[in-house]
């Protein structure tokens, strides 16, 4: 068997505040050697995702952190490179879990092998966690309605944007918010929302006003800070909330600012009986993933959905890249291709 070097980003210190090249440190090391039942799996891609600042804290969460000096967590596309599994041939692509690291040693538990029809790299994204997440939230706990208003921030990542269109399958009117002209003319141009609004405008809250005649009957909550601070005196009574992440506030050191803040949200929910839910995709969701995939893959098939891919090349690249995800660099999925394909 060929004996390969395995280059792996690990954790290298806790970050205070925002992530820095410092907290990261790139190792190489022997590739792994697959014994009998296993495969070794040669990276092609790497997802970031914002979720993985949280993994980088010590902090109470819903899943355990990354240990200082551990291989970074991180959902992958992989090819086989070499197979003791006779369920697995070298060359087939697989969806899997190794993280920041050229090459790793499984036993097919755990494994998804893919649909050939569809680009890999879609396992990352519209076809994979942010893509489910986005499904998930929006039906289940937005339950959008015909003729609702729709309003989704990050409107041209990769959930936001999944969100925006599957509003408007659903009849909606849909309002994004992003950062940038560029940005809100592809939701408006591209993905086909009704509006969108720029974040960085000084008068952000009256534009979103303007754009809500009828208020806003469900928002997908996935930055929080001023965008959350505009929306909520224009949500409507009975609007639904799903929470899927707060970027704005990953690398916060402390609360924010403003005692009155919770007062009012609280007051606000229960006068207006508005329904805010978090919720983590897979512990929530995860039995009904077949139903999502296949109803994405048909979406994609008749073109009714709109997928954007930002993909930086070489793993040494991924700190800068996603530390670039909390300053919104990235247009689209942020994608690492890591290798190219077998």
């Amino acid at each position: 068997m060929a004996e390969y070097q395995n280059r792996r980003i690990v954790l290298a210190s806790r970050p205070e505040g925002k992530p820095s090249v410092e907290n990261f440190r790139l190792e190489t090391h022997s590739a792994p050697q697959p014994k009998d039942g296993e495969v070794l799996l040669r990276t092609v891609y790497l997802s970031l995702d914002p979720y993985m600042r949280g993994r980088m804290s010590s902090a109470k969460s819903y899943a355990e952190p990354v240990a200082v000096n551990d291989i970074m967590i991180g959902a992958t596309v992989c090819q086989v490179a070499e197979s003791q599994n006779s369920d697995y041939q070298v060359g087939e692509w697989v969806l899997a879990y190794t993280g920041w690291q050229d090459f790793a040693v499984s036993n097919g538990d755990g494994l998804i092998k893919l649909d050939a029809s569809i680009p890999p790299s879609y396992a990352l994204g519209i076809m994979g966690m942010p893509g489910f997440t986005a499904y998930m939230g929006l039906l289940d706990i937005g339950q959008p309605q015909e003729n609702e208003t729709l309003v989704v921030a990050a409107a041209t990542g990769a959930v936001g944007s999944t969100v925006g269109q599957i509003g408007k399958l659903k009849g909606c009117r849909v309002v994004g918010v992003a950062g940038g002209i560029e940005k809100c003319q592809y939701a408006i141009e591209v993905l086909g929302f009704d509006a969108c609004i720029d974040h960085h405008a000084s008068d952000f809250s009256e534009q979103l006003a303007a754009a809500c005649p009828q208020g806003i009957d469900v928002y997908f909550e996935n930055v929080g800070g001023k965008v959350f601070d505009a929306v909520l005196p224009l949500l409507n009574t009975k609007a639904r909330v799903p929470v899927c992440g707060l970027i704005s506030q990953y690398n916060a050191t402390q609360l924010p600012e403003g005692p009155d803040r919770l007062s009012l949200l609280m007051g606000t929910l229960l006068v207006k009986r508005i329904r805010m839910q978090g919720f983590i995709i897979f512990d929530d969701y995860g039995s009904q993933y077949s139903e999502f995939s296949a109803q994405m893959a048909q979406w994609l098939e008749e073109d009714k959905i709109r997928y954007r891919e930002d993909i930086t090349i070489g793993l040494e690249q991924a700190p800068q890249a996603f530390m670039g995800l909390f300053e919104g660099q990235n247009f689209g999925k942020l994608v690492v291709k890591v290798n190219e394909p077998l």
